[in-house]
């Protein structure tokens, strides 16, 4: 019947043309996907070794100073683990976020954690496979240091639990200069983050009656509630760093005594 008569042969051609075509469109679809994922998994890499660039070595120290048997490398201080977000809540007055990343990778508590547009919690819990983070949308749990980038003051960064977008920079002198859009990052005077990472930007102040210092109020560069792809500082001086605040600590005790 088909291969007589002309219509049923055209109505045939057609339906297996439309079928070549979704089959056809199936595959490229699958493709493009695969292809999406391995570019995504290229700019991570980029991302992680931008990180190393901007904040993993210590360029203050001079060279010729530096020993040949340096165990971090020549200077470098912080390495990244790159990970994904399996879970997150911005709702609560704490919160927190789960992450592919764990002990096995070299997660530990006390590891930053920075998304690629700015600082995003501070892990306080690990299992083999995965870490749970404090996330900076937290009122009572996380205080982090901030600077204004501009004039280099710092402070201290706070949640208060109204907006998700906001966060507060108090400490700041009241004489210090400030206008709105001035850029917050991280001072680097803790062993969690470290120094320039994107914080957000100014976007309101007044004085604090209470305090006379500033009350700055800063927008997170980062959305909260649009997290994916994070980055985990490891810093490899850190337990360096603790045994000389550990003989500080100690020296305190015994004036007390």
């Amino acid at each position: 019947m088909f291969s007589r008569n002309s219509m049923q042969r055209s109505w045939i051609a057609a339906q297996a043309a439309a079928f070549n075509s979704r089959v056809s469109g199936y595959i490229d679809e699958g493709a493009s996907y695969l292809k999406l994922k391995q570019i995504n998994e290229q700019l991570v890499a980029q991302n992680r070794q931008l990180m190393l660039e901007l904040y993993g070595k210590d360029y203050s120290r001079n060279p010729q100073f530096r020993k040949v048997h340096d165990t971090v490398g020549g200077g470098q201080i912080y390495t990244f683990v790159d990970g994904e977000i399996v879970y997150n809540s911005i709702n609560r007055q704490d919160n927190y976020f789960t992450i592919n990343r764990g002990r096995r990778d070299g997660v530990k508590p006390q590891m930053g954690v920075i998304a690629p547009q700015g600082i995003a919690g501070i892990v306080v819990n690990t299992t083999n496979e995965y870490a749970l983070v404090q996330s900076v949308l937290s009122v009572n749990k996380i205080k982090i240091n901030g600077s204004l980038k501009k004039s280099g003051y710092f402070g201290t960064l706070t949640w208060r639990g109204d907006n998700s977008r906001i966060m507060h920079l108090a400490d700041v002198p009241k004489y210090v200069p400030l206008a709105i859009g001035d850029t917050v990052v991280t001072d680097g005077k803790s062993a969690i983050f470290p120094q320039n990472v994107m914080i957000g930007r100014v976007a309101g102040y007044q004085v604090d009656t209470k305090t006379g210092f500033w009350d700055i109020s800063v927008e997170l560069s980062e959305q909260m509630g649009k997290l994916s792809k994070i980055y985990v500082v490891k810093n490899l001086r850190k337990t360096e760093v603790q045994k000389i605040q550990d003989t500080l600590q100690a020296a305190i005790k015994k004036d007390d005594q």
